[in-house]
């Protein structure tokens, strides 16, 4: 049994992965209708914006609602057309949520640190998921999964920037600008770090026929 414990380890990080996503998209279609808190200057902008906040909500938060389905290779494997159904509507989410995202950016609280780091987290979101449908429409279907496991670290960075902000300033107490400004870098280029670690790492023999549950797993040689 000792020789699985790592597979299981790793199903049950992306298990918590998933639920993760599912409670941030959660989150993000929720504060669309919360009312206005006073004292919050989110909320203050959402209040006066046009369409950039509630776009990006709206795009990235459809995005992680999608992370779940467009991760599973069972899914991909059983039901292809379900798979690419969802691949559309998560590049969708993602053009919506990274152009708003980077107008967004231009305003962001921390000074040109944040701005920088947010403007760059949506430019290469938005590549990265560009260059993902150009594989999978060229039929370079190894290199398609590879993009876009990168498309979804990014897309979870609103997941690793709220850890990451809870951490910093509820756990350690340190003030809130300079974690901020740190997470505007540190929430996406984490996730990046990590995929790339799984991404290198060596599969895990199957067991009997069955292969990998995930569409990000490593193929085969």
């Amino acid at each position: 049994m000792a020789p699985y414990l790592p597979a299981l380890a790793l199903s049950a990080a992306r298990g918590l992965f998933s639920l993760a996503c599912l409670a941030t998209s959660a989150y993000a279609f929720a504060y669309l209708f919360m009312a206005v808190r006073g004292g919050d200057p989110f909320a203050a902008r959402f209040a006066i914006s046009g369409l950039d906040v509630p776009a990006h909500f709206f795009g990235a938060g459809l995005a992680l609602l999608l992370v779940p389905l467009q991760l599973s290779g069972g899914i991909r494997r059983r039901w292809p057309a379900l798979h690419r159904l969802g691949g559309w509507l998560s590049a969708a989410a993602i053009l919506v949520g990274g152009v708003s995202g980077l107008s967004l950016a231009q305003h962001a609280q921390g000074g040109w640190p944040s701005r920088l780091g947010f403007s760059l987290l949506s430019l290469l979101w938005l590549g990265v998921t560009a260059n993902g449908i150009r594989l999978a429409v060229a039929g370079r279907f190894d290199r398609h999964r590879r993009w876009m496991a990168y498309s979804m670290a990014l897309t979870a960075g609103a997941v690793t920037l709220r850890v990451m902000l809870a951490l910093g300033t509820g756990v350690l107490g340190w003030p809130f600008m300079p974690v901020y400004a740190g997470t505007a870098w540190a929430s996406w280029l984490f996730n990046l770090a990590v995929c790339a670690w799984l991404l290198r790492r060596p599969r895990p023999a199957p067991r009997g026929n069955a292969g990998s549950r995930w569409a990000s797993a490593r193929p085969a040689a």
